[in-house]
């Protein structure tokens, strides 16, 4: 399983379940923590793409990863593929039309239609609603690297069971139905929705992110396992993602990256390490405006 795959899930938890039902008084994507024991760390809100628009990470980003101990984020490198794979051929489950496309969209993604047809549906779904293929080089993959020439320690806040077996509490009718709601998009609405999520990304705005997520993905999906989507990606994991932050960042000053999708609302992240007893402040300035 090549690196692209798992950034492209990643990004998939990122967008595909950017809401909540509740919203933070604060909107921020990068914020600096003080724990309970007076540890100083910080907690920043990926967009998992490799655009150069968010991988031209501002002097306070580079200066936070200098001052920290540890890197975290959501998964570690060096998971098993084979969370990822079907043992069965997906061909059986589509129409031959549906076949053509999907062989179409994995020449586009440079895959073989033959590992494409081992794949998990909702994995396909993730890979082929990029509007382009992805390099390695995703955000929160630059920021690992960055930390790893800090000699900073690396840590996986979630195992890879965990991270990608998620998606196991969806049924393969139900993981169709998210690769055939994607099958039915055009490559220009990809590229525009993808500049849309940009855009409000770029903006800081965590409120505009949810009503922009739930307005494209909500309309894509039927309304139940939309929120399906969002209980199973985010409020369930929220706060296993909190808790084992908090216990790192009360030991160790820690930069935690973690899906922007995690951070809003009542029971995002941000709220519930607020919970926990810690004091949390908006940085403001995130990426080099000269890029953008």
């Amino acid at each position: 399983m090549r690196t692209k795959f798992i950034v492209s899930f990643i990004f998939f938890l990122a967008f595909v379940s950017f809401t909540s039902l509740t919203q933070a008084t604060e909107k921020g994507l990068f914020w600096k923590l003080e724990s309970p024991t007076g540890k100083t760390s910080y907690l920043f809100g990926t967009m998992h793409t490799d655009d150069n628009r968010v991988t031209a990470f501002a002097p306070s980003v580079k200066d936070a990863l200098k001052s920290v101990d540890v890197f975290m984020m959501e998964n570690a490198p060096g998971g098993n593929p084979n969370l990822m794979m079907m043992d069965k051929d997906l061909s059986g489950f589509l129409t031959e039309a549906e076949f053509d496309q999907v062989r179409e969209l994995a020449e586009f993604h440079v895959m073989h239609i033959s590992a494409a047809m081992r794949m998990k549906p909702w994995l396909l779904a993730v890979i082929f609603d990029l509007p382009k293929p992805q390099t390695p080089f995703a955000q929160d993959n630059l920021l690992m690297t960055a930390s790893e020439d800090l000699s900073k320690e690396i840590k996986g806040i979630e195992t890879a069971r965990e991270h990608f077996g998620v998606m196991d509490n969806f049924s393969i009718d139900e993981q169709l139905v998210m690769l055939r709601a994607v099958l039915k998009r055009t490559q220009e609405e990809k590229e525009r929705d993808f500049e849309r999520l940009m855009a409000v990304y770029l903006d800081g705005d965590s409120d505009k992110i949810s009503a922009l997520d739930e307005q494209i993905t909500g309309g894509m999906l039927p309304k139940e396992l939309w929120a399906k989507m969002r209980s199973k990606l985010l409020t369930e994991r929220n706060e296993t993602m909190a808790e084992r932050i908090a216990l790192e960042a009360n030991n160790k000053a820690v930069f935690a990256a973690i899906g922007a999708s995690h951070l809003s609302g009542a029971d995002g992240v941000v709220e519930r390490l607020r919970a926990k007893g810690f004091k949390l402040s908006v940085m403001s300035e995130r990426f080099n405006q000269e890029v953008r």
